[in-house]
């Protein structure tokens, strides 16, 4: 048993020797206005805290806090809804191309949201990402879309609905701003 133990703390200062951490997020704002209705303002903050193992391979967890109209496309719950919404989406990253100043990586995930009076979420799939560097220490990171499976569960008697695909569109884009340390 102890020589089981000695490895594995071998073998975990060996991957620390080389890693790197990284904290950051993003954050948002938008006015959203439907018809005649007044405009609602909404935002977003998503910080995120990470850890490379090497240059490919790293491993993360983004929480998130979202507040005011949002847009969600379930079910009976097609319209905007003035609510708010926490998750959290831990990741192990995959770097498929890695230069000085560019990296084009995966992330390959769990989230799980909770909307407020609304229901709860779950997706597992892939986010595709680029992260521009502008030296060592910080990094402007843009995640784009999304690859996999989402439910989303109304509270009461609502049906789920549940989706498998692809969604690429404009709303789904999110930029961030990480430091390296």
């Amino acid at each position: 048993m102890k020589k089981f133990f000695m490895t594995l703390v071998a073998v975990a200062m060996a991957v620390s020797v080389n890693a790197q951490g990284y904290f950051g997020g993003s954050i948002g704002v938008a006015s959203v206005k439907n018809g005649g209705a007044d405009a609602e303002t909404t935002y977003k903050f998503v910080p995120e805290i990470g850890w490379n193992f090497n240059s490919e391979w790293a491993a993360g967890v983004a929480f998130g806090y979202q507040k005011g109209a949002c847009d969600l496309q379930y079910g009976s719950y097609g319209q905007d809804v003035d609510t708010e919404i926490l998750s959290v989406n831990p990741y192990v990253r995959y770097t498929a191309w890695n230069t000085k100043y560019v990296n084009v990586f995966v992330d390959g995930g769990i989230g799980l949201a909770s909307i407020k009076d609304v229901g709860t979420e779950f997706n597992l799939g892939l986010r595709p990402g680029v992260a521009i560097n502008f030296n060592d220490k910080i990094s402007f990171v843009a995640h784009v879309g999304f690859v996999g499976f989402d439910s989303f569960s109304p509270k009461g008697d609502g049906d789920s609905s549940n989706m498998v695909g692809v969604d690429l569109n404009g709303n789904n884009i999110l930029f961030g701003l990480y430091f390296s340390f």
